[in-house]
Order: structure tokens, then C-alpha cells, then sequence
């Protein structure tokens, strides 16, 4: 008897749902156990990094603000043209920086928990500048987002974006 053909409805419903299954097991091979033991972060949890990176600010220590980023991070500043990509870079990036004492407020956050070992920060900050030479403050309106990674338990930054807001 020969075999009776199957319907191209039927057909093509199993088709799709061995893909959505095929891509369902290779992201959670993707994923790997590391991504999917960690515990989830509050949002309130991820926010407050920006606090401990201001606090950094305020030692005055390019290499203090460093440590919170990670090895192979990647910083976007917002009163230099070139891309950091190290950690020399980033030092070297926030000792100019910190001669204006910057002092970082933030004026609207949107934080998105990706897994428990990655989160989003995103949105609008201010920085109090003072000149060093004049001592006269001017206030800078950024937009920013921090990528943050949980590395050896630890939350660093990998990604860190900043600019002058366009309109300000």
C-alpha cells in the first residue's frame, strides 16, 4: 500500500514547530549554565550600580572609577571623541574627566534584567562640572546606558555610553 500523502497544512504547521523547537534547544545551548543559574537582579538592584560609579567619581582616582568596569569593556564618553576599549583608555579618559569633579545625578532611568547576569541601565543623567581653573559650574545633560555583566560574581560594566544630549 502505497503512503498516503500528508496535507500541506499539515505539513507545514509540523515544520514550523520542529523550527520553533530547533531554535528553542540552540538558544538554550546558547545560553549556557552560566546565563541560566545566576540569580535575577532587582531593577532597584541594578540602578543602584550607578550610585557606587558616581561614589567612584567622587574619590577623584581614575583608576578607583576603572575597577568598575570590565577588561574587554568598551566606554562611549560623552566630552571625548575616542572610543575606549581598554582599561589605559578608560583611565586615561576619566583622569581628564575628574579634573572638572563631576558630580552625577540621575534624571530619568529605565533598567531592564535581562537574566541574573545581565542587566540594562538606560536613560538621562547630569553632571555638575566645575572648571578647574575658574571654578565655575556648568551643568551637562547626557544621555547614557550601561551594559552590566555579573563577572566572577561581581557586576562590572561592559558597555558605556554616554552623550550630550542634541537639543541642550
Amino acid at each position: 500500500m502505497p503512503p498516503r500523502p500528508i496535507p500541506k497544512r499539515v505539513a507545514v504547521v509540523t515544520a514550523g514547530a520542529l523550527v520553533a523547537v530547533g531554535t528553542f534547544a540552540a538558544g538554550v545551548g546558547v545560553a549556557g549554565p552560566e546565563k541560566q543559574s545566576g540569580k535575577k537582579a532587582s531593577k532597584a538592584e541594578i540602578a543602584a550600580l550607578f550610585d557606587g560609579w558616581n561614589a567612584a567619581l567622587r574619590t577623584g582616582d581614575a583608576e578607583t572609577v576603572a575597577d568598575r568596569y570590565a577588561k574587554d569593556a568598551v566606554l562611549l564618553p560623552t566630552v571625548s571623541n575616542k572610543v575606549r576599549t581598554d582599561r589605559a583608555g578608560i583611565v586615561d579618559y576619566f583622569e581628564h574627566f575628574l579634573a572638572n569633579k563631576p558630580v552625577g545625578k540621575k534624571v530619568q532611568t529605565i533598567v531592564n534584567v535581562l537574566d541574573g547576569n545581565s542587566a540594562v541601565d538606560t536613560g538621562v543623567y547630569e553632571f555638575t562640572l566645575t572648571d578647574p581653573d575658574t571654578g565655575a559650574k556648568r551643568v551637562v545633560e547626557a544621555r547614557y546606558t550601561y551594559e552590566y555583566e555579573k563577572r566572577n560574581g561581581e557586576w562590572k560594566i561592559v558597555n558605556h555610553h554616554s552623550s550630550a544630549m542634541p537639543e541642550g
